[in-house]
């Protein structure tokens, strides 16, 4: 829930997210490694001023769509104990001359109004790129609505630059924006789709409180190759969702016909790829080999001792942990 006050009007660039709502992300140990070192840094703030420099605040994340940047900022905030603005780019490109410059700047004359009223806030820009496409990319370099659009990311550059809170922004398409502001972000960091040994954690995460044992987990993981975490994460649901509503809708709640279901109500996106479980569909090895019904959270010994990886999900620690 957002929090009111002063600073209420922050809200109308977005939603305002809480600490306590954040997930904690799945990631691999260089992603942990990367982002768990940031965390470090920000904590070490008075120590860097020492020796004369200051933590990054401003990153990047760019990578494919559904690779969790959104969920990543949350908890990376959470871990601060900060609230996160979520601003949608709708909110500030507007169709009239000038508009959209203004709209920036009241977006951080809102943000700085929050923060005194409620404390430091993590600003997290959505889809970036809407906002910071190159320049030229607007059109003719003297049309209006390049004049307009540059007008918008000169306010944007100096309101970023002013700024001393922390700042992330993300982007399917980083090679489309703007080099003036991507030079204002120390960090730039990838999220690439998933490997295996993570896609077996979020499905085993998903799939809570239903747990698969060890060599049905893997062999479902590898057969979402090229699926993206939010992918996953609806077929688990659409899983749960057919298991629970089936049989007071008088489905067929054999196994191809539910995980069929499924496949036919969730799709891949269409820029990366489709996996095997979506090309072979239910003729899949992971859907022949699932048990059926999906064991429930009475696990037997072998999910017990192989099915370790629904516990493994990688946790950044609080400030002063170690």
């Amino acid at each position: 829930m957002a929090r009111r006050g002063n600073g209420a009007e922050a809200a109308e660039f977005g939603f305002l997210l809480e600490p306590s709502e954040a997930m904690e992300p799945i990631l691999s140990r260089e992603l942990r490694d990367v982002f768990l070192a940031w965390l470090t840094e920000i904590w070490a703030e008075r120590a860097l001023a020492e020796v004369g420099i200051k933590p990054r605040y401003r990153a990047i994340f760019d990578g494919p769509p559904g690779t969790g940047k959104t969920t990543l900022a949350h908890h990376l905030a959470a871990r601060l104990g900060m609230a996160m603005l979520c601003v949608r780019p709708e909110t500030i490109i507007a169709s009239y001359v000038g508009e959209s410059a203004q709209n920036m700047g009241r977006l951080f004359d809102a943000i700085d109004e929050w923060q005194a009223e409620n404390g430091p806030l993590v600003v997290f820009f959505d889809e970036f790129d809407s906002l910071g496409i190159r320049r030229e990319y607007g059109g003719g370099r003297n049309s209006g609505s390049n004049r307009q659009h540059t007008e918008m990311v000169n306010t944007m550059l100096a309101r970023i630059e002013n700024h001393d809170g922390i700042v992330i922004a993300a982007t399917n398409h980083a090679d489309s924006l703007d080099q003036a502001l991507w030079r204002r972000f120390e960090m730039h960091v990838h999220l690439p789709l998933p490997a295996a040994p993570e896609r077996a954690r979020i499905l085993a995460l998903y799939l809570k409180p239903f747990q698969l044992p060890r060599r049905q987990l893997e062999l479902l993981a590898r057969q979402c190759d090229t699926a993206s975490p939010a992918l996953m994460r609806q077929f688990c649901e659409g899983l749960k969702r057919n298991i629970v509503v089936g049989p007071e809708a008088g489905w067929d709640m054999g196994r191809d016909a539910t995980v069929g279901r499924v496949l036919d109500s969730v799709r891949p996106h269409p820029d990366l790829g489709k996996p095997t479980l979506w090309s072979l569909g239910v003729a899949a090895d992971a859907i022949q080999a699932l048990g059926w019904p999906l064991p429930s959270d009475a696990p037997t010994e072998e999910s017990v001792a192989d099915n370790q990886l629904a516990e493994t999900v990688v946790a950044f620690p609080g400030k002063g942990a170690s």
